[in-house]
């Protein structure tokens, strides 16, 4: 199908385009931009007027629930989620039931997805067999496969000698590992040590449980050269430490989760298990560093840390409730609460942009060549690139009800009875390869 979308505002943080003009897709690419010919004939013409078109988000870590939920359709729900957020590719974490350990899950995985044809999934392998911190999986064999990097997800490896080993492995082939920096031992609390932790009882997990797991692997990088990213940086002393191993030129990058980057630990009130999240929230003071990380590139991307949980795993006691929250269709709009950009109904171009980088731009060169074919079109609007583009309303103002979501998980520490946000952007269609994969006028109909 030809597309043509019109009179958008075309945004591009990765070339700095912001202008309104026209767009044209032909066989899922994109093959013209700004002045489409005269020439050209759609099979579907898309009035883009006071929309912006940015590239589809790219969001590195998504909880799919699959395999092991399998009887749940959580695969269809949570892409259809993703498509629904503005989200055209998604990093997948390898703490499925049974682990992403073995290359039979992965291409079963891979061709599930591509067959809803809601959204590009890139899965990450264990970098463990079971994710149980002993034994090294065939990364080479997983790579075939289809995985972008290894991980052990909220499993951090305690002997560390393992981890060595695995890092060693992963730098022969080029490999990149992704870690949850965490100490096994000084993380097993639920909540930030802090006031809020001792006055609710609860048990913490303090700042060190980070910046220990952070030298150590800081170290092991220098010892085994391999790339590193390290995920959900939670912390004010996090961010320096990440700051510092960039300043010594080492192949490290950082994200932060959304939860981190916009609540603290006062939010969690009355025992509020939708606040309940890994890692816990922390101090006004953390938060704040995670902004100012994000807004000067010690942190290289915004991600939903989406994990969508079941009502019976929410509804115990705070330190019982499973840690989790459904985050993916929130994505874009709270990038741009973060940046600025939900203060105008046309937000102003160095707002908007940094918006749509850390969630576009800055996740992509996390992935860098694991992207193959892609890794020159994703998170981009460039003529004869991948047409994967999400157009949203910047004036639209709304408040998240967890029963409206289109996710199975319903939680989420952002619902507005909670945190009293409104936030401003709504999707309107996503297009993935130029196929439609959301459109929000058809659902609203539906």
């Amino acid at each position: 199908m030809k597309i043509l979308i019109k009179n958008g505002r075309l945004v591009d943080p990765a070339s700095g385009l912001d202008q309104v003009g026209d767009l044209a897709i032909t066989a899922s690419r994109i093959t013209a931009l700004g002045n489409v010919s005269a020439d050209f004939e759609p099979d579907r013409v898309i009035d883009a007027t006071g929309l912006i078109v940015a590239p589809g988000l790219v969001d590195l870590a998504v909880r799919l629930r699959e395999p092991g939920h399998e009887h749940e359709g959580m695969l269809e729900s949570e892409l259809a989620a993703a498509a629904a957020g503005g989200v055209t590719s998604v990093v997948c974490l390898p703490d499925t039931d049974p682990a992403l350990d073995e290359p039979g899950l992965v291409e079963m995985l891979k061709l599930r997805a591509r067959k809803l044809s809601r959204c590009r999934l890139f899965p990450l392998g264990a970098l463990t067999r079971g994710l149980k911190g002993e034994n090294l999986t065939e990364m080479a064999e997983l790579h075939e496969a289809g995985c972008v990097g290894y991980s052990q997800a909220e499993s951090p490896i305690k002997d560390t000698q393992v981890l060595q080993r695995a890092m060693q492995y992963a730098s022969t082939f080029g490999y990149t590992v992704w870690l949850r920096p965490l100490d096994p031992w000084l993380g097993k609390g639920v909540a930030a040590s802090g006031a809020v932790a001792t006055r609710l009882g609860l048990s913490g997990v303090p700042v060190s449980a980070e910046t220990i797991a952070i030298h150590t692997i800081v170290e092991l990088v220098k010892v085994t050269g391999a790339r590193v990213h390290l995920c959900r940086i939670s912390s004010a002393a996090g961010v320096e430490l990440v700051r510092q191993a960039k300043a010594q030129g080492l192949p490290i990058t950082a994200d932060v989760s959304i939860n981190s980057l916009m609540l603290t630990d006062v939010d969690i009130g009355y025992f509020n298990s939708s606040m309940r999240v890994t890692p816990p929230l922390r101090q006004g003071r953390d938060r704040d560093a995670l902004r100012a990380g994000l807004a000067d590139g010690t942190l290289d991307a915004l991600v939903s840390d989406h994990n969508p949980v079941s009502e019976d795993e929410k509804m115990l006691p705070f330190g019982e409730a499973t840690p989790g929250a459904t985050g993916v269709e929130l994505l874009l709009s709270l990038a741009m609460k973060w940046s600025g950009a939900d203060q105008q109904d046309q937000p102003a171009a160095d707002k908007l942009r940094q918006a749509l980088s850390v969630v576009t731009q800055g996740p992509v060169k996390v992935l860098g060549d694991a992207l193959g074919s892609l890794t020159h079109s994703a998170g981009r609007l460039v003529a004869g690139g991948v047409a994967d583009i999400v157009m949203f309303d910047p004036a639209a103002r709304w408040q998240v009800q967890p029963s409206a979501l289109v996710s199975q998980g319903k939680h989420t520490p952002f619902a507005f009875e909670a945190t009293g946000f409104e936030l401003a952007g709504r999707v309107r269609l996503t297009l993935v390869a130029g196929q439609v994969a959301h459109d929000a006028q058809d659902r609203a109909e539906a």
